[in-house]
């Protein structure tokens, strides 16, 4: 029979698995709902359905296991305390999963959702003009908004990047209460004294280039049919939705001398006031005066001009800067040179829209008239052909670079017609011919001033290790990436939960191999706190749960900086031991054990595999003595304080209680919430709904009742019999829970004293110092030496016909009139991102790179 309801249900989860999996394979489509689901829920889950990729962190090794089973959708860790709203910086598959309506309201249906959450729903928008780039909105934009009268107070309110502009006037009207029949328009301020009308309202929030934490203004009209900001402004600006700064417009960056007027699409335009050129091509609310606005200065000097951050855009603006003061690049755009070489038509290319909004910030920059620009247009531009650019966070740097140096490039690229070219093999020819050969065939493809300017040429080498197989090859490149040649280690802070019971948790900080295993940690650990590095288990503990347990094969990448690692010291040297999770569990009420009802820090608790309920309950009260007190025998602990006269509760609402419940134990005692007319009662000693008659009169026979229950502490599987001389069997896969009588909790568990700790020396200590100085020729050292290929990055070898750990080296064989040199202080994994902050130390003048050059044609090569 057994055998046969196993069978149903795995059927069950089988077909809930198929059916999820198919939801969430689902694209994303404009405007679909998607929900968020808390990361570590959704893992719970995956594991107790068997879909693949579950890593069984902790608890379920198979499909089905109750101890699996994640119980109500918990949602609780993606919020703020408050409850408001959910954290920021929150990151996709790690601390939350999007899944579509579909496999929410299936995930609903079968597990539920934990009592009083709401779901997290958001909807899909789309990025970019050119390239479409779907995406769930997670966060929304948040604006400060202010009525034109009254510009100090204001309000914030979030509204999504695919909000119209007439949906925010609508919301603003509502919320500064202004009439229905009221003329009304917005603005909004993006530097400290620009202000812009927002006058295409059918334009969405990422249309109009908006930014968090941007004051939007609603202006309404006066009764004598004038507007009041157009009133306190010196001049007037046409309404074809360009800029208007108050007080005054800036005057034109460019003039308007004829040769401008020719430039047609370019995305900026002649001034701040007609250009339809530019506002219909892009819908900007701006046109030049978006690059110009606000630092028009008679003290302004060519190419000493700031550029306004946009939101959390220092990334580009440094990009922008340093290419700025590239002669080179000043030179070419200034003199309207790159005008004649825009490629609209190629297919790699950007329609030519990079190489003319750079253009234009470039002359900008450099017209001598401002001390600063903004530079939105470019932004914006950007963002419509690289999406991951479209918003107003931080990004890397050199990530825009690259882009921003292939656009350019692209756009610029004088050959029209790219002609096929066949790629061959060096086959003993000479360097120098091979590398000749590679440079041509580059050439008939690509040929612009970005080619001319930063464009060099690296030498590969990659010998296989099994066959005489050498292949040469000659790489055309823009940059060099280059590694740091650092001690790769990482600390972890830790908290070591001793076995001596008596001894209060100690954090440390430990250092141990960045690519290591957890059993590494646990050796560094052990040196430190002089325990077995082989006796401790690794885990990550959350809100009062074991997240995941790790085993001593894991990596270590696998903690976050983020996570709370807490090490217990097991005892494995008796092989008649098991070690058990045990959480601490509140009994709130008789029917329900909600995830809020878990406290204090969870155990990790070595037990007998067979011993008696009594024994079981002794173990567990020695595990936590530093903490918790036993009663003494003629101690009525249970019973509840006598009531005061006046307070209209006598002994008789509580035995009201009791008899309204089934007598038993308490933990399959009915609440007295289920009796309406007792409920007041019920709310006002939570705690005396659980005693039925008998435990008034001789009390529980423990403070604490015994469950195994789920990984998530919040399922129940079955009870432990309370009878001392029962016999219980645990393993490895089970979790015990310990229900808390309320009054014993209250009286015997000093909270105070369980969260009490230490801290080490080495978490005082100084990080062990890296090394302090980095020379940019170690780099470069590192950066031309012979490395052996990893297995996931092997090398198809021709003659060998499969893939060869083999050799690999890079030469410089040629570098380019202007040098970028990228150091690689990130290293990336699935989980985190690390970034290395050792000082690079480098000459700002008379760099000479000539010995690292092997072409013996170059010359000297001195930046």
């Amino acid at each position: 029979m057994a055998e046969q309801e196993n069978d149903t249900k795995n059927q069950q989860l089988q077909n809930l698995r198929t059916e999820l999996q198919k939801h969430l394979e689902k694209p994303l489509a404009k405007g679909d709902a998607w929900f968020l689901v808390d990361n570590h829920w959704f893992k719970q889950l995956k594991k107790y359905v068997g879909m693949e990729g579950a890593m069984f962190d902790s608890g379920g090794k198979e499909m089905g296991e109750e101890s699996a089973n994640p119980g109500p959708i918990d949602n609780k860790p993606l919020f703020k305390e408050d409850g408001e709203d959910i954290r920021e910086h929150m990151i996709d598959e790690l601390d939350y999963v999007l899944v579509p309506e579909e496999a929410w309201d299936l995930l609903v249906e079968k597990f539920g959702i934990s009592e009083t959450q709401e779901p997290v729903k958001r909807k899909v928008v789309e990025h970019g003009m050119f390239v479409k780039h779907c995406k769930v909105e997670v966060y929304y934009i948040e604006f400060q908004l202010a009525e034109n009268s009254n510009l100090e107070e204001t309000k914030k309110k979030k509204f999504s990047k695919s909000d119209t502009l007439e949906h925010i006037q609508n919301v603003m009207r509502e919320e500064f209460n202004i009439a229905t029949e009221a003329d009304t328009r917005l603005w909004n301020k993006y530097t400290s004294n620009t202000y812009e009308q927002l006058a295409r309202l059918d334009n969405t929030v990422q249309d109009a280039g908006l930014f968090s934490g941007q004051l939007i203004i609603i202006e309404i009209k006066n009764e004598d049919g004038t507007w009041p900001r157009q009133a306190r402004s010196t001049g007037t600006l046409g309404t074809n939705g360009s800029t208007s700064p108050i007080p005054a417009p800036p005057p034109q960056p460019l003039g308007t001398s004829s040769s401008f007027d020719k430039k047609e699409g370019s995305p900026v335009g002649t001034g701040a006031s007609t250009s339809t050129a530019s506002s219909s091509r892009y819908n900007f609310s701006g046109t030049s005066a978006t690059y110009g606005d606000g630092g028009v200065s008679d003290k302004a000097q060519p190419g000493i001009c700031g550029l306004s951050n946009l939101g959390n855009t220092c990334f580009m603006n440094s990009i922008i800067q340093g290419l700025s003061n590239t002669p080179e690049i000043i030179e070419y755009f200034d003199n309207d040179n790159y005008l004649e070489d825009i490629n609209e038509d190629n297919p790699l290319g950007m329609k030519g829209e990079i190489a003319k909004s750079f253009g234009q910030l470039i002359k900008d920059m450099w017209s001598g008239k401002f001390t600063y620009v903004v530079p939105r247009a470019f932004k914006m531009a950007v963002g419509r052909f690289a999406p991951q650019f479209s918003g107003y966070q931080q990004q890397d740097s050199q990530e825009l670079l690259t882009f921003l140096l292939d656009g350019l490039h692209e756009d610029l690229n004088r050959v029209k017609h790219k002609p096929y070219v066949e790629m061959s093999d060096s086959d003993g020819k000479a360097d120098s011919d091979v590398a000749m050969e590679a440079w041509d065939n580059y050439k008939k493809r690509n040929d612009s001033v970005i080619l001319d300017i930063f464009h060099g040429l690296l030498k590969s080498t990659v010998v296989c290790p099994e066959c005489p197989k050498v292949s040469v090859t000659f790489d055309p490149t823009c940059y060099l990436s280059l590694p740091l040649p650092v001690k790769k280690e990482r600390q972890v802070e830790v908290f070591l939960v001793y076995l001596d019971p008596l001894k209060p948790p100690t954090q440390f900080k430990v250092t141990a191999p960045k690519n290591g295993s957890m059993g590494d940690l646990c050796i560094a650990l052990g040196k430190l706190a002089n325990v077995p590095g082989e006796s401790l288990v690794v885990t990550d503990v959350y809100n009062h749960r074991f997240h995941k347990i790790y085993t001593s094969d894991d990596q270590l990448s696998h903690i976050l900086d983020r996570d709370d690692i807490f090490v217990y010291e097991t005892d494995n040297t008796d092989s008649n031991n098991v070690t058990v999770p045990v959480y601490l569990r509140e009994k709130k009420n008789c029917s329900s054990y909600a995830p809020s009802n878990l406290f204090g820090q969870p155990l990790l608790c070595s037990l007998p595999q067979s011993c008696t309920s009594s024994q079981l309950y002794d173990h567990l009260l020695q595990r936590m003595a530093r903490y918790v007190s036993r009663p003494a025998e003629e101690d009525d602990w249970w019973k509840p304080p006598p009531k005061s006269p006046d307070s209209g509760q006598g002994d008789d609402c509580s035995m009201e209680q009791g008899e309204g419940s089934s007598g038993g134990s308490s933990e399959e005692s009915p609440t007295s919430e289920t009796e309406p007319g007792k409920a007041s009662t019920a709310a006002e000693t939570p705690d005396d709904d659980m005693l039925s008659e008998e435990e008034e009169v001789v009390g529980p026979l423990k403070m604490f009742s015994l469950h195994l229950v789920n990984s998530y502490g919040n399922a129940q599987i079955e009870p432990i019999s309370e009878q001392e001389e029962e016999a219980i069997t645990l393993n490895s896969k089970n979790y015990l829970s310990l229900d808390w009588h309320p009054r014993a909790k209250q009286k015997f568990f000093n909270e105070k004293a369980a969260e009490d700790f230490s801290q080490d020396d080495s978490w005082h200590g100084k990080t062990t110092p890296k090394k302090q100085v980095i020379k940019l020729s170690e780099c470069l050292k590192l950066y031309t030496s012979q490395e052996k290929l990893g297995a996931d990055d092997a090398w198809y070898c021709p003659n060998c016909q499969k893939h060869q750990q083999a050799t690999k080296k890079f030469d410089l064989w040629s570098l380019p009139e202007v040098l970028v040199i990228h150091l690689k202080r990130f290293s990336y994994n699935r989980y985190w991102r690390d970034k290395i902050d050792t000082l690079i130390e480098f000459p700002v003048n008379n760099l000479d790179m000539t010995q690292y050059v092997i072409n013996s044609t170059h010359g000297q090569a001195i930046y």
